[in-house]
Protein backbone atom coordinates (compact mmCIF):
# COMPACT_ATOMS: atom_id res chain seq x y z
CA UNK A 1 0.00 0.00 0.00
CA UNK A 2 1.53 3.73 -0.86
CA UNK A 3 1.89 6.21 1.60
CA UNK A 4 -0.64 8.24 -0.59
CA UNK A 5 -3.06 5.06 -0.18
CA UNK A 6 -2.46 4.81 3.84
CA UNK A 7 -3.26 8.49 4.04
CA UNK A 8 -6.99 8.14 2.60
CA UNK A 9 -8.21 8.25 -0.82
CA UNK A 10 -6.65 10.65 -2.63
CA UNK A 11 -9.41 12.66 -4.68
CA UNK A 12 -7.81 15.55 -6.16
CA UNK A 13 -4.27 17.39 -6.11
CA UNK A 14 -3.13 20.85 -5.63
CA UNK A 15 -0.05 22.34 -7.36
CA UNK A 16 1.45 25.32 -5.79
CA UNK A 17 4.23 27.84 -6.91
CA UNK A 18 5.39 31.49 -5.88
CA UNK A 19 4.16 34.43 -7.68
CA UNK A 20 3.68 38.42 -7.80
CA UNK A 21 0.65 39.95 -7.00
CA UNK A 22 0.55 41.25 -10.58
CA UNK A 23 0.84 37.72 -11.93
CA UNK A 24 -2.18 36.67 -9.04
CA UNK A 25 -4.17 39.48 -10.53
CA UNK A 26 -3.68 38.74 -13.93
CA UNK A 27 -5.09 35.14 -13.38
CA UNK A 28 -7.60 36.32 -11.43
CA UNK A 29 -8.70 38.60 -14.15
CA UNK A 30 -8.46 36.01 -17.18
CA UNK A 31 -11.80 34.67 -17.98
CA UNK A 32 -10.93 31.05 -19.51
CA UNK A 33 -6.94 29.94 -19.41
CA UNK A 34 -7.52 26.34 -21.25
CA UNK A 35 -6.05 24.69 -17.71
CA UNK A 36 -7.95 21.97 -16.41
CA UNK A 37 -7.86 23.25 -12.56
CA UNK A 38 -9.36 25.45 -10.18
CA UNK A 39 -6.80 28.33 -10.35
CA UNK A 40 -7.13 29.88 -6.71
CA UNK A 41 -4.38 33.01 -5.84
CA UNK A 42 -3.82 34.42 -2.38
CA UNK A 43 -1.05 36.23 -0.10
CA UNK A 44 1.68 34.81 1.61
CA UNK A 45 3.24 38.07 3.37
CA UNK A 46 0.41 40.52 4.16
CA UNK A 47 0.51 43.82 2.01
CA UNK A 48 3.35 42.97 0.34
CA UNK A 49 3.31 42.53 -3.65
CA UNK A 50 5.73 40.22 -4.36
CA UNK A 51 5.20 37.32 -2.18
CA UNK A 52 1.71 35.90 -2.92
CA UNK A 53 1.22 32.31 -4.34
CA UNK A 54 -0.86 30.45 -6.83
CA UNK A 55 -2.80 26.81 -6.03
CA UNK A 56 -3.94 25.16 -9.11
CA UNK A 57 -6.04 22.37 -7.97
CA UNK A 58 -7.16 19.36 -10.27
CA UNK A 59 -9.06 16.62 -10.06
CA UNK A 60 -6.50 14.06 -11.83
CA UNK A 61 -2.17 14.32 -10.96
CA UNK A 62 -0.93 17.31 -13.11
CA UNK A 63 0.80 15.73 -16.18
CA UNK A 64 3.84 17.41 -17.98
CA UNK A 65 1.13 19.64 -19.67
CA UNK A 66 -0.37 20.83 -17.11
CA UNK A 67 2.48 21.61 -15.37
CA UNK A 68 4.05 23.85 -18.09
CA UNK A 69 0.85 25.45 -18.56
CA UNK A 70 0.68 26.45 -14.87
CA UNK A 71 4.23 27.66 -14.85
CA UNK A 72 3.62 29.56 -17.75
CA UNK A 73 1.08 31.98 -16.06
CA UNK A 74 3.94 33.11 -13.49
CA UNK A 75 6.76 33.95 -14.86
CA UNK A 76 8.94 34.82 -11.77
CA UNK A 77 8.53 31.48 -10.57
CA UNK A 78 10.56 30.17 -13.71
CA UNK A 79 13.17 28.61 -11.55
CA UNK A 80 11.14 27.57 -9.34
CA UNK A 81 10.04 23.38 -9.13
CA UNK A 82 6.31 22.94 -8.62
CA UNK A 83 4.97 21.51 -5.30
CA UNK A 84 2.28 18.88 -6.27
CA UNK A 85 0.20 17.34 -3.17
CA UNK A 86 -2.00 14.62 -3.70
CA UNK A 87 -5.43 15.88 -1.25
CA UNK A 88 -7.59 13.30 0.60
CA UNK A 89 -11.46 14.81 1.43
CA UNK A 90 -9.39 14.80 5.97
CA UNK A 91 -6.74 17.28 4.24
CA UNK A 92 -9.63 19.56 3.03
CA UNK A 93 -11.46 20.18 5.78
CA UNK A 94 -7.90 20.62 7.36
CA UNK A 95 -7.45 23.71 5.07
CA UNK A 96 -10.68 25.11 5.20
CA UNK A 97 -9.82 25.88 8.89
CA UNK A 98 -6.13 26.76 8.83
CA UNK A 99 -5.26 30.12 10.53
CA UNK A 100 -9.07 30.79 10.70
CA UNK A 101 -8.43 31.82 14.35
CA UNK A 102 -11.87 34.53 15.11
CA UNK A 103 -11.69 37.61 14.23
CA UNK A 104 -13.18 40.59 16.27
CA UNK A 105 -14.48 43.81 14.97
CA UNK A 106 -16.86 46.15 17.04
CA UNK A 107 -19.92 44.03 18.57
CA UNK A 108 -19.07 41.03 16.39
CA UNK A 109 -17.08 38.41 16.58
CA UNK A 110 -16.59 35.58 13.24
CA UNK A 111 -15.68 32.15 14.25
CA UNK A 112 -15.22 28.38 12.53
CA UNK A 113 -16.36 25.21 13.95
CA UNK A 114 -12.62 24.70 15.23
CA UNK A 115 -12.11 28.03 16.97
CA UNK A 116 -15.79 28.42 18.98
CA UNK A 117 -16.04 31.74 20.99
CA UNK A 118 -18.73 33.14 23.43
CA UNK A 119 -20.30 36.25 22.00
CA UNK A 120 -18.68 39.36 23.65
CA UNK A 121 -20.67 41.67 25.79
CA UNK A 122 -23.83 43.19 23.77
CA UNK A 123 -22.61 41.87 20.75
CA UNK A 124 -23.17 38.95 18.32
CA UNK A 125 -20.71 35.83 17.50
CA UNK A 126 -21.37 34.55 14.24
CA UNK A 127 -19.98 30.55 13.04
CA UNK A 128 -19.13 30.39 9.20
CA UNK A 129 -16.91 28.02 8.37
CA UNK A 130 -15.08 27.96 4.96
CA UNK A 131 -17.24 26.66 2.08
CA UNK A 132 -18.21 26.91 -1.14
CA UNK A 133 -18.83 30.70 -0.73
CA UNK A 134 -16.55 33.56 0.12
CA UNK A 135 -17.23 35.90 3.10
CA UNK A 136 -15.89 33.93 6.14
CA UNK A 137 -15.49 37.28 7.65
CA UNK A 138 -11.13 36.68 7.61
CA UNK A 139 -10.42 39.27 4.53
CA UNK A 140 -9.60 42.49 5.40
CA UNK A 141 -12.90 44.04 3.01
CA UNK A 142 -15.11 41.47 5.00
CA UNK A 143 -13.59 42.82 8.54
CA UNK A 144 -13.49 46.83 7.28
CA UNK A 145 -17.72 46.27 6.12
CA UNK A 146 -18.27 45.16 9.72
CA UNK A 147 -16.80 48.26 10.88
CA UNK A 148 -18.39 49.98 8.60
CA UNK A 149 -21.76 48.79 9.67
CA UNK A 150 -20.89 48.80 13.30
CA UNK A 151 -20.38 52.55 12.78
CA UNK A 152 -23.70 53.19 11.39
CA UNK A 153 -25.27 51.47 14.37
CA UNK A 154 -27.33 54.57 15.57
CA UNK A 155 -28.81 55.40 12.14
CA UNK A 156 -32.13 54.58 11.45
CA UNK A 157 -32.29 51.89 9.18
CA UNK A 158 -35.76 49.77 7.56
CA UNK A 159 -34.57 47.95 4.67
CA UNK A 160 -31.42 46.81 3.34
CA UNK A 161 -29.55 44.80 0.54
CA UNK A 162 -26.60 42.71 0.37
CA UNK A 163 -25.23 42.68 -3.07
CA UNK A 164 -23.34 39.27 -3.55
CA UNK A 165 -23.39 37.99 -0.42
CA UNK A 166 -21.41 35.40 -0.43
CA UNK A 167 -21.77 33.36 2.85
CA UNK A 168 -24.55 35.52 4.25
CA UNK A 169 -22.34 37.29 6.96
CA UNK A 170 -22.81 40.96 6.03
CA UNK A 171 -26.68 40.96 5.81
CA UNK A 172 -26.62 38.74 9.36
CA UNK A 173 -24.44 41.18 11.06
CA UNK A 174 -27.61 44.25 9.28
CA UNK A 175 -30.17 41.72 11.00
CA UNK A 176 -28.19 41.83 14.57
CA UNK A 177 -27.87 45.78 14.03
CA UNK A 178 -31.35 46.86 12.67
CA UNK A 179 -33.48 43.57 13.98
CA UNK A 180 -36.83 45.28 12.81
CA UNK A 181 -35.74 46.44 9.40
CA UNK A 182 -36.59 44.35 6.36
CA UNK A 183 -33.22 42.36 4.71
CA UNK A 184 -32.30 41.04 1.08
CA UNK A 185 -29.34 39.29 0.50
CA UNK A 186 -28.93 37.94 -3.27
CA UNK A 187 -25.82 36.79 -4.64
CA UNK A 188 -25.29 35.99 -8.47
CA UNK A 189 -24.00 32.12 -7.91
CA UNK A 190 -26.79 29.78 -6.41
CA UNK A 191 -24.00 27.88 -4.37
CA UNK A 192 -23.27 30.95 -2.53
CA UNK A 193 -27.48 31.49 -2.17
CA UNK A 194 -27.59 27.99 -0.61
CA UNK A 195 -24.65 28.46 2.23
CA UNK A 196 -26.30 31.53 2.90
CA UNK A 197 -29.17 29.53 4.09
CA UNK A 198 -27.57 26.74 6.03
CA UNK A 199 -25.53 29.83 7.91
CA UNK A 200 -28.77 31.69 8.41
CA UNK A 201 -30.38 28.25 10.04
CA UNK A 202 -26.40 27.35 12.04
CA UNK A 203 -26.56 31.00 13.32
CA UNK A 204 -30.63 31.40 14.04
CA UNK A 205 -30.54 34.33 11.83
CA UNK A 206 -34.25 34.47 10.32
CA UNK A 207 -35.96 36.69 8.08
CA UNK A 208 -33.38 37.57 5.40
CA UNK A 209 -34.80 37.15 1.80
CA UNK A 210 -32.61 35.59 -0.61
CA UNK A 211 -32.68 35.76 -4.04
CA UNK A 212 -30.47 34.24 -6.96
CA UNK A 213 -29.86 37.33 -8.80
CA UNK A 214 -27.15 39.06 -11.78
CA UNK A 215 -26.63 42.42 -10.16
CA UNK A 216 -29.62 44.58 -9.28
CA UNK A 217 -31.58 44.24 -12.17
CA UNK A 218 -33.66 41.55 -10.57
CA UNK A 219 -37.71 41.74 -10.63
CA UNK A 220 -37.50 40.70 -6.45
CA UNK A 221 -34.93 43.39 -5.46
CA UNK A 222 -37.00 45.94 -7.65
CA UNK A 223 -39.82 45.02 -5.84
CA UNK A 224 -38.34 46.13 -2.48
CA UNK A 225 -36.67 48.96 -3.59
CA UNK A 226 -35.32 51.93 -2.39
CA UNK A 227 -33.38 50.51 0.22
CA UNK A 228 -32.16 52.72 2.76
CA UNK A 229 -29.00 50.71 2.91
CA UNK A 230 -27.05 49.13 0.23
CA UNK A 231 -23.78 46.77 0.56
CA UNK A 232 -21.99 45.39 -2.17
CA UNK A 233 -18.41 44.07 -1.15
CA UNK A 234 -17.43 42.57 -5.09
CA UNK A 235 -14.39 43.79 -6.92
CA UNK A 236 -13.63 47.31 -8.41
CA UNK A 237 -14.66 46.24 -11.89
CA UNK A 238 -17.67 45.01 -11.11
CA UNK A 239 -18.66 48.28 -8.65
CA UNK A 240 -17.92 50.58 -11.63
CA UNK A 241 -20.24 49.12 -13.83
CA UNK A 242 -22.95 48.58 -11.35
CA UNK A 243 -22.51 52.23 -9.89
CA UNK A 244 -25.95 53.03 -11.48
CA UNK A 245 -27.90 50.40 -10.98
CA UNK A 246 -26.83 50.31 -7.51
CA UNK A 247 -27.18 53.87 -7.15
CA UNK A 248 -30.97 53.27 -8.54
CA UNK A 249 -32.32 51.02 -6.06
CA UNK A 250 -30.88 53.35 -2.97
CA UNK A 251 -33.40 55.97 -1.45
CA UNK A 252 -32.48 59.26 -0.95
CA UNK A 253 -30.33 59.64 1.47
CA UNK A 254 -29.66 55.99 1.88
CA UNK A 255 -26.19 54.77 3.30
CA UNK A 256 -24.13 52.47 0.44
CA UNK A 257 -21.12 50.85 1.77
CA UNK A 258 -18.77 49.60 -0.69
CA UNK A 259 -15.50 47.28 -0.80
CA UNK A 260 -13.36 44.78 -2.59
CA UNK A 261 -11.43 47.53 -4.08
CA UNK A 262 -7.55 48.42 -3.94
CA UNK A 263 -6.67 51.56 -2.46
CA UNK A 264 -5.35 52.46 -6.07
CA UNK A 265 -9.03 51.87 -7.37
CA UNK A 266 -10.53 53.93 -5.05
CA UNK A 267 -10.85 57.06 -7.05
CA UNK A 268 -12.31 54.90 -10.31
CA UNK A 269 -14.89 53.74 -7.63
CA UNK A 270 -15.62 57.11 -6.34
CA UNK A 271 -16.32 58.91 -9.32
CA UNK A 272 -18.79 56.43 -10.79
CA UNK A 273 -20.51 56.47 -7.67
CA UNK A 274 -20.41 60.28 -7.25
CA UNK A 275 -21.28 60.80 -11.40
CA UNK A 276 -24.96 59.05 -9.62
CA UNK A 277 -25.85 61.48 -7.27
CA UNK A 278 -23.34 60.03 -4.05
CA UNK A 279 -21.45 61.53 -2.05
CA UNK A 280 -18.09 60.39 -0.22
CA UNK A 281 -18.72 60.13 3.88
CA UNK A 282 -15.85 57.75 4.88
CA UNK A 283 -12.96 55.44 4.12
CA UNK A 284 -11.31 52.69 6.29
CA UNK A 285 -8.19 51.40 4.79
CA UNK A 286 -6.83 48.15 5.84
CA UNK A 287 -2.94 47.46 3.96
CA UNK A 288 -4.16 47.60 0.24
CA UNK A 289 -7.85 47.27 0.46
CA UNK A 290 -9.86 50.32 1.10
CA UNK A 291 -14.18 50.22 2.59
CA UNK A 292 -16.07 53.10 1.35
CA UNK A 293 -19.07 54.21 3.10
CA UNK A 294 -21.37 57.32 0.20
CA UNK A 295 -24.37 58.74 0.91
CA UNK A 296 -26.97 58.93 -1.74
CA UNK A 297 -28.12 62.05 -3.43
CA UNK A 298 -30.93 63.87 -2.05
CA UNK A 299 -32.85 62.46 -5.11
CA UNK A 300 -33.45 58.90 -6.51
CA UNK A 301 -31.42 58.06 -8.85
CA UNK A 302 -32.40 57.45 -12.58
CA UNK A 303 -30.53 56.02 -14.82
CA UNK A 304 -30.16 58.11 -18.09
CA UNK A 305 -30.04 55.30 -20.16
CA UNK A 306 -31.65 52.13 -19.53
CA UNK A 307 -28.94 49.65 -17.85
CA UNK A 308 -28.15 46.23 -20.08
CA UNK A 309 -26.43 43.92 -17.95
CA UNK A 310 -24.63 42.52 -21.22
CA UNK A 311 -22.94 45.23 -21.59
CA UNK A 312 -21.12 45.39 -18.39
CA UNK A 313 -18.30 44.20 -16.73
CA UNK A 314 -18.27 40.65 -15.45
CA UNK A 315 -18.31 40.18 -11.33
CA UNK A 316 -17.45 38.65 -8.72
CA UNK A 317 -18.46 37.26 -5.52
CA UNK A 318 -17.73 38.34 -1.60
CA UNK A 319 -13.91 37.90 -1.04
Amino acid sequence: MSAEQEAGAVDSWRTTLPCTRAEAEAIDAADDLAIDAVLMTSETVEDDREHWRLDAYSEARPDAAMLAAIRALVPSAADVEPEVVPLTAQDWVAMSQQGLEPIREGRFVVHTSAHPVDPPAGGRAFLIDAGQAFGTGHHATTVGCLAMLDGLAGRTVTNAIDVGTGTGLLAFAVRHLWPGAQVMATDIDPAAVTVTRQNAAVNGVEGVALVVADGALDDAIAARAPFDLVIANILAGPLVSMAPELAAIAAPGAAIVLAGLLETQRAQVVAAFEACGATLEAVDRRGDWTILRLTAGAERYVPKTPVDPKGRDGWALDI
